[in-house]
């Protein structure tokens, strides 16, 4: 018997997927394990794998069009099977405009805030092309307009930000810690580390990630999350690393930090913010952090306090390092410094344990030979 196949929720903010590339052609055998489809969702571009073998039959979305949860992506079936009623039953569900686009077209219209309601393509089969953006502009633009502020519409992933941040502010009592910690023996141990031509470079933050993790094992309270009925105590300690893209955030995740070697972090770190940015990255690859690491040291801010990543407890925000005077055995030297602030949920850290934290995290970036060990 033939079978609809819906477009699927993909993630939990999921509200409308995009067919970025079909992978079988109608009539063509399928077989259980095979990729039928690229979708796009808000957050990343995941692959549509087959449950079953079977023969594609019918393609509800075509390539570049979006479309709400649940409506019809394709049938599958027997070969030459009759789904004339199928469609017939389901033809409702796809009750939505068809926009097709080209992707150069998509970003200049994103980009100005255009409505593509008020676009007519004039492409193959009416196809949206980037000079039909452009003369709607041209025609809808007067001199003031051009002069004043561009008004473009929010991301799929700039909402889900928005909503995320603003209850995480409300819901969690937030309150910051702040440190600085001398960086110079973390800095001749990177150097050493680095010296190995034949390997990839392990970077500040991957130390500070692997460091933040073995300050949680000293710090197990930290490790936790709030419900309504309790606290939840996280045996593994799952480190998320705040990513900026183009149209917003996004927070991988590597688990169990505090049991992998530091290349194997910094591998799954540049992998994964890799995927992130093309796209590709899986819902269960942003799922399950206890704790998150949000490093704006290389952008050369000197310090900042992050919104709580839910239903994290505490977020660790990473400042730039910094070259200056510092006192050592009583004498001024020129040294290099960074500074650290732990935000953390009052709810469940008090002061004291979220201080016991950040002298855990100094002690290891001070004598970070125990970060290797």
């Amino acid at each position: 018997m033939a079978e609809v196949i819906f477009m699927p929720r993909l993630s939990d903010t999921m509200v409308v997927g995009t067919v970025v590339k079909w992978q079988k052609k109608i009539g063509e055998k399928i077989l259980e394990g095979d990729i039928i489809a690229e979708i796009e969702t808000d957050k990343a571009i995941q692959e549509l794998e087959a449950e079953y073998n079977s023969t594609l039959l019918y393609i509800g979305i075509k390539e570049g069009e979006s479309a709400p949860v649940n409506s019809v992506l394709a049938i599958l079936g027997s070969e030459n099977e009759d789904i004339s009623s199928l469609l017939k039953q389901n033809k409702i569900n796809n009750n939505y405009k068809r926009i097709f686009i080209s992707p150069l077209a998509k970003k200049l219209a994103f980009d100005k805030g255009i409505l593509l309601d008020n676009i007519k393509g004039t492409g193959i089969n009416g196809r949206i092309i980037k000079k039909d953006i452009e003369r709607y502009i041209d025609n809808n633009l007067d001199d003031d307009d051009k002069k004043s502020s561009n008004e473009v519409n929010h991301s799929n992933i700039r909402k889900i930000i928005s909503k995320r941040l603003i209850n995480s502010k409300i819901e969690s009592p937030h309150y910051s810690l702040f440190i600085e910690v001398i960086m110079d023996n973390l800095i001749k141990l990177r150097d050493s580390i680095n010296e190995k031509k034949d390997l990839d470079k392990i970077s500040f933050n991957d130390l500070i990630v692997k460091a933040s993790a073995l300050a949680i094992k000293e710090n197990t309270k930290i490790n936790s999350s709030w419900t309504e009925k309790s606290i939840l105590y996280h045996n593994k300690i799952n480190i998320g690393i705040a990513v900026a893209l183009e149209d917003g955030l996004i927070v991988p995740v590597i688990n169990q930090v505090d049991e992998k070697s530091l290349r194997q972090i910094s591998f799954e770190i540049k992998e994964k913010v890799i995927k992130a940015k093309e796209k590709k990255i899986k819902s269960n690859e942003l799922e399950g952090s206890t704790f998150t690491v949000s490093n704006l040291g290389m952008f050369g801010i000197d310090s900042f306090t992050s919104i709580i990543n839910q239903p994290n407890s505490c977020i660790l925000s990473v400042g730039s390092i910094k070259k200056k005077p510092i006192i050592n055995n009583e004498k001024i030297v020129i040294g290099h410094t960074t500074k650290f602030t732990l935000t953390c949920d009052h709810r469940i850290i008090d002061g004291a344990v979220g201080s016991d934290y950040l002298k855990s995290l100094k002690h290891l970036l001070q004598e970070p030979l125990n970060i290797m060990i």
